[in-house]
């Protein structure tokens, strides 16, 4: 390096953001996750000793230190220490970077560290192309990400590191982060006159949610915006506080963790009959950005798989919110949206519409079955073969029902609706029951087997293997 880059490096430190500028440099000054990082932890006696020998996860939260531990792993190493982002390199970086690990190795007996930033942003072929250099020791990987890595890094990867969970820092770390920033005099604001209102510092606090970065940024936009008084201070009330950071940020990623995870909270709690946790999680997620027609979808599934004809007017209060919302939009179409979560959360609850996948399972393992002569279509083959011949039209008898044969013979006394007694659904349970009994009478039926609706495991089971979508 020579002294214009030097002077660069400098002026770069010198005009960093605050955040960048406060981060940890030794696990002294490092705040927050005492539970993997703190005195006595296997993370810090590895970190500590430089015997930092196995591949190591870091899935956490934005904010949560991820990066900063990577950086003072770094400065405490005799190995050589590499940085890549996911977003930014490509396979010819990362195969640049395994020969030169390779090569150190071989020559020089140095290990290799490399730290892979969003590690969860490169596909398949990139992560298995690290897999046979983190076998042999010739790098050790430190890899970071919002999600969860047994589901977005491959199995092989993870079985050969230690996965550490990060959580959101604890209000009192996020208080002490922006309290030693006040004070440092050398990469914060101690050199200058800064005071922070209890009342600006506890709004600071509360709306980082757990994010040092965030509350960081805030707190720099605080005290860079705001002159100084007669007496030479910066001083942040409450007010530049909130202007300076008016909204919470919330983790949530579209095709993340944390769509899942909400997503599903939502419709737990409906199908729970909890409407007040019903609204704070759509809530949540109109809040972070979630498409709204996404949140309407899976309330029409719902209407369908959880409530059913326990109250069929569900699925036209769901139909009918889809298609305000779409007259409507945002924001007024939040009102029909909030109508039909809290319809379908009060509703009476029946998943007997399940029964479908047990006639789906049946057809899998039966095969296609010849339909009965007197079910079939009678306009092509009536003369020629006589289909639709014998069969009995309903709508000339009592009560609109007339009892025949309507399953293929190997199924005949085969029922997989089992209707509940619940809502609705208890009137149509014993209209099918008397339906049933004639049924059975006329076809001689002396034997019935009643399959049960499957269970939620079962049937997600199932529905995986149809290709449903965003099951919960």
């Amino acid at each position: 390096m020579d002294l214009f880059d030097h002077a660069l490096a400098e002026r770069m430190q010198r005009e960093a953001p605050l955040a960048a500028r406060m981060r940890p440099r030794t696990l002294g000054e490092f705040v927050g996750q005492d539970d993997i990082i703190g005195p006595g932890k296997l993370l810090r006696r590895a970190i500590e000793s430089d015997r930092l020998f196995s591949s190591i996860l870091l899935w956490g939260p934005p904010g949560s230190g991820k990066t900063s531990l990577a950086q003072i792993i770094a400065g405490t190493t005799k190995s050589h220490f590499e940085t890549l982002s996911a977003v930014l390199a490509g396979v010819a970086e990362l195969r640049r970077v395994i020969a030169q690990a390779t090569d150190r190795r071989k020559h020089n007996g140095i290990r290799t560290i490399l730290f892979v930033d969003e590690v969860h942003r490169w596909n398949k072929a990139q992560q298995d192309a690290l897999l046979p250099h983190v076998e042999n020791g010739a790098i050790v990987l430190i890899g970071a990400t919002t999600e969860n890595p047994y589901f977005e890094v491959i199995g092989a990867l993870v079985s050969r590191s230690r996965v550490f969970q990060m959580r959101p820092l604890s209000g009192g770390d996020v208080r002490r982060l922006i309290r030693h920033a006040l004070e440092d005099p050398e990469r914060g604001y101690g050199g200058r006159k800064v005071l922070l209102d209890a009342e600006a510092e506890a709004h600071l606090v509360d709306v980082a949610g757990g994010d040092a970065r965030n509350a960081l940024n805030a707190l720099e936009l605080a005290v860079e915006s705001t002159p100084p008084g007669d007496d030479g201070a910066t001083r942040v009330t409450l007010a530049v506080a909130q202007e300076s950071i008016q909204r919470r940020a919330l983790l949530y990623d579209r095709d993340g963790d944390a769509h899942y995870d909400t997503i599903s909270a939502f419709i737990k709690s409906l199908r729970g009959s909890d409407p007040d946790a019903a609204l704070y999680w759509m809530a949540r997620m109109l809040y972070s950005g979630e498409d709204p027609r996404f949140i309407i979808r899976r309330m029409l599934i719902l209407a369908g798989e959880d409530i059913g004809l326990a109250d069929p007017n569900a699925l036209v209060v769901a139909s009918a919110a889809a298609q305000a919302f779409d007259y409507v939009g945002l924001p007024e179409g939040i009102y029909p949206m909030v109508e039909a979560a809290l319809y379908l959360a009060t509703a009476p609850k029946s998943n007997s519409a399940l029964a479908y996948f047990q006639a789906y399972e049946t057809v899998e393992k039966q095969g296609i079955t010849e339909v009965p002569d007197h079910l079939k279509d009678s306009n092509r083959d009536a003369k020629g073969l006589g289909h639709g011949e014998g069969y009995v039209y309903p709508h000339q008898h009592e009560e609109h029902h007339v009892g025949q044969q309507y399953l293929p013979d190997a199924l005949q006394g085969t029922y997989f609706y089992k209707p509940t007694g619940i809502g609705n659904e208890a009137a149509v349970a014993e209209r099918l029951a008397r339906w049933r009994r004639a049924q059975e009478k006329a076809l001689g039926v002396t034997e019935t087997t009643t399959l049960p609706t499957p269970t939620h495991e079962e049937a997600e089971s199932i529905k995986r293997k149809m290709g449903f979508r965003n099951s919960s």
